[in-house]
């Protein structure tokens, strides 16, 4: 008979994947892309009954349909883009940071502060130096507050992060009150919209390119940062294991505060970027969700800040899909929502069977 105490083998138990060459894990991810336009395209036709080559025109013209659209398209992508990279190096860490949000509204509220109190006040090429200091160091603040408190008594980063966002929210709150135009409207309105003073120079006459050029810049020096700088090496073996860390005498708490001060400042820079080369005022929601976007970009590129371009066109491509559908066909923006919820859901679920492997309990004779 059995052993009452003998250990069982669980049915199912998962194991980690070997890695595979680039090109096969770049087809095998194109392959689940088509697996949920496939579903989509049966979604479409069970409950809207539609054509669902029409509904991915659609989609396509909602990004592309016009220059305008196509532009907006860019500078969501740069923005979302920014704020990922933002996240990547305290990820890498493993520093649950969550608090994007708030370190992007906090240097938003730095820059809006400048172009209101010091707009008539000083030069315009001095006003932009002080803009862009002060939304970096407001960054550089609230993503420094709980990683000093993590690297001193190990408390939990993910709520503390959280809890910063809100600071900042009702922070922005209490100074759009002060700030308000008109009197009684609870909004700040169009900053400087006669002087347009601290707004971002058009370059070849579009009002984006130099927030994408400066985007795109910050991709660039992040990913050699990360890849080939003494401090990005640190950053991953912290990530790896703390005590194989502290093993070879790399300073942990150091690390901690100065990776999160890393994230924290390129936040504030996108906080500056929406307020000044965006959207021209301030809101507690002008990062609009992006801050918690930003995690799921970063973890789908694989911490790599060149593939991130792609996902983060990608996650604005269905964004601005969505809104095309439910506005031409005049469905319910939940089924927009449903549609990109299932490529999402493939896409992710391509990445679990790329790394790891489900194993089945094989059947033993039992010994009488």
């Amino acid at each position: 008979m059995r052993n009452k105490n003998q250990y069982k083998e669980p049915l199912i138990h998962i194991t980690k994947k070997p890695s595979i060459e680039w090109w096969k894990a770049a087809l095998i991810r194109a392959a689940s892309i088509v697996f949920a336009l496939i579903l989509c395209a049966f979604f479409i036709v069970l409950v809207t009954d539609l054509n669902p080559f029409e509904v991915y025109g659609a989609m396509i013209k909602g990004t592309f349909g016009t220059e305008r659209k196509v532009w907006v398209s860019l500078q969501n992508t740069a923005i979302l883009l920014c704020i990922s990279i933002a996240v990547t190096p305290a990820f890498k860490m493993k520093f649950w940071n969550l608090g994007a949000e708030g370190q992007v509204l906090a240097g938003g509220l730095c820059t809006a502060a400048c172009m209101i109190c010091l707009g008539d006040k000083m030069p315009t090429s001095l006003l932009f130096i002080v803009m862009i200091a002060s939304s970096i160091i407001a960054g550089i603040i609230w993503a420094v507050i709980p990683a000093f408190f993590k690297s001193r008594w190990d408390t939990n980063e993910t709520l503390f992060t959280l809890m910063m966002n809100y600071v900042a929210m009702q922070l922005t709150s209490y100074f759009i009150i002060i700030w308000e135009n008109p009197k009684g409207s609870s909004h700040v309105g169009i900053i400087n919209s006669s002087s347009r003073v601290g707004w971002m120079p058009t370059i070849f006459g579009q009002k984006y390119m130099l927030n994408i050029i400066i985007v795109f810049a910050i991709t660039i020096i992040m990913f050699v940062y990360l890849k080939y700088s003494k401090q990005g090496y640190e950053i991953s073996v912290v990530g790896e294991s703390v005590n194989t860390a502290k093993y070879i005498g790399i300073n942990v708490k150091k690390i901690i505060v100065r990776t999160a001060a890393l994230s924290g400042a390129i936040c504030g820079l996108a906080g500056f970027l929406l307020v000044s080369g965006t959207n021209h005022t301030i809101t507690p929601s002008t990062a609009g969700g992006q801050g918690f976007t930003a995690v799921m970009v970063s973890w789908l590129a694989k911490f790599n800040p060149l593939m991130m371009i792609l996902v983060s066109f990608l996650i604005v491509f269905l964004e601005k899909g969505s809104g095309e559908i439910a506005s031409t066909f005049r469905l319910n923006e939940s089924i927009a929502d449903i549609m990109t919820g299932i490529i999402l859901f493939c896409i992710i679920g391509c990445e679990f069977f790329l790394n790891y492997k489900i194993n089945f309990r094989k059947k033993s004779k039992e010994v009488k």
